[in-house]
């Protein structure tokens, strides 16, 4: 591949984008395209903007990967992490040792928890929060002498990371495939899409009554004595930003309750003002015994997760703890005071600012923003909740039918957004939108300005390709 120093953004590689091809290997990237594409290379951003190597400047819908709710430049988050690399740049939380950031972070989470919480036990990303969870569910059931009751219910197109237990947990193709996944223990029982699964004449509640019916039939198949505990995100995110339908979670909640089985709220995309409460749990009602947190905990300025625990729960692995004599699982950087002491100063900002009103306001024009696009001949459904949205692209707006191959035309809209300054991000044929919490209703208008001239361009495009 060539060295010349051509524009980045345009595919064409220059010296930095051939490095990179010659020596990086990308997650969630097609490597062989990838060799003749390239890289678009971002070097710096500021708010809801970032700016490749060629100086060009994108908004940011995405806030990078659902995540970076402050925007980028906060100097507050920057000067905390400077401080307390000068004071004491890292230490464990091993063998009774810790630093300080962490107490301090643990105490204000539980503060901030939905339902009472006990415990918070870090890792460093979602994945490994969601990972942590199944290794303490199943050690919490050996510890109380449940050790068949160790199965884990997910849900088709949810997403929970990509570690070996977390992309099982994951109900996407792509993360099992060839992955030798999912492990044993983990089942994944239907998709709460109403739009895309419902059926003729069923209402949103009969569609949650549905769902709730093919749970309970799975445990009652698998065994109740077998199912320790289902997860979900209050909305799920990677698998089309798919809000769940009216009365759903109440609904599920009954029959966990019935068969004595643990709620884990995936909350790494949810939580902290994204659904326009602090948490998903919440804006849908959920009453959570575990609870995994990451991406926002931070503004992904740093590397840092959590995983708050009840005290039922803490109490059971206390006991088997002192049982073993150790508690055998965490991280070199769990509680890393570094990482902390950034998130402790998120948070502050988050409270100081009001931003979880805001996005709950500003959500509120983003949604309506988006409604207009309805009807436009390319979108089958537009669906969110505060500061998350998507917008699903399809063949036929009758029928429903999706293009074939699933992909090709997001794809194509998602370079034409590229094209036009906005990063976005296509899952298929849904579009995602979570733009950072600071988002103004001005700069919205301006996003959405951005994606219709994608949009029209894709809709010429599918006309001339004869694809509708």
């Amino acid at each position: 591949m060539s060295d010349s120093p051509k524009s980045a953004s345009s595919g064409v590689p220059n010296s930095m984008a051939g490095r990179d091809v010659a020596y990086c290997l990308h997650p969630y990237t097609n490597a062989r395209a990838h060799e003749e594409k390239g890289p678009l290379i971002i070097t710096h951003g500021k708010g809801i903007n970032v700016f490749d190597d060629q100086g060009k400047s994108y908004i940011e819908a995405m806030a990078g990967l659902w995540s970076t709710s402050l925007g980028f430049g906060e100097d507050r988050l920057i000067k905390a992490a400077n401080k307390q690399m000068k004071e004491l740049p890292y230490y464990h939380s091993f063998t009774h040792k810790t630093p300080i950031p962490p107490i301090e972070l643990s105490e204000k989470l539980l503060s901030m928890a939905p339902v009472p919480m006990s415990k918070v036990f870090f890792a460093n990303s979602g994945s490994e929060a969601n990972d942590t969870v199944v290794k303490l569910v199943w050690y919490y059931n050996n510890a109380i002498g449940r050790p068949n009751k160790k199965k884990i219910i997910s849900r088709m197109k949810g997403y929970h990371g990509v570690t070996v237990a977390s992309a099982s947990m994951t109900g996407l193709p792509a993360n099992h495939t060839d992955f030798d996944l999912p492990i044993a223990n983990i089942l994944h029982t239907s998709c709460p899409h109403y739009w895309r699964f419902g059926k003729d004449g069923e209402s949103e509640e009969d569609f949650s009554t549905r769902m709730a019916n093919d749970l309970e039939k799975m445990i009652l198949d698998e065994g109740p004595e077998t199912i320790a505990a289902f997860i979900g995100e209050p909305v799920m995110g990677a698998g089309g930003v798919i809000v769940p339908p009216k009365d759903y979670w109440e609904k599920i909640q009954i029959v966990l309750k019935k068969y004595d089985i643990l709620l884990i709220a995936d909350e790494v995309i949810c939580g902290f003002g994204r659904t326009g409460n602090t948490f998903g749990c919440e804006t849908f009602g959920m009453k959570p015994d575990i609870i995994s947190v990451a991406k926002a905990l931070s503004s992904s300025y740093l590397p840092i997760s959590a995983v708050m625990i009840s005290d039922e729960l803490y109490q059971g692995i206390a006991d088997n703890s002192a049982k073993i004599g150790v508690l055998g699982h965490g991280y070199t950087y769990s509680g890393h005071p570094v990482c902390a002491a950034v998130a402790l100063e998120t948070l502050k900002i988050y409270e100081e600012r009001n931003l979880f009103d805001q996005a709950a306001k500003v959500g509120e024009h983003l949604q309506a923003g988006l409604a207009q696009f309805k009807d436009h001949p390319l979108v089958g459904e537009v669906r969110g909740v505060g500061l998350i949205a998507a917008v699903e692209l399809v063949q036929d707006k009758k029928t429903k039918a999706s293009f074939d191959p699933v992909g090709k035309v997001g794809t194509y809209l998602n370079e034409r957004a590229i094209e036009e300054g906005l990063i976005i991000r296509n899952m298929g044929d849904s579009i995602a939108f979570c733009p950072p919490l600071i988002i103004t209703e001005d700069q919205i208008d301006q996003m959405l300005d951005r994606f219709k001239t994608a949009l029209d361009k894709t809709l010429d495009w599918v006309k001339a390709e004869g694809l509708i």
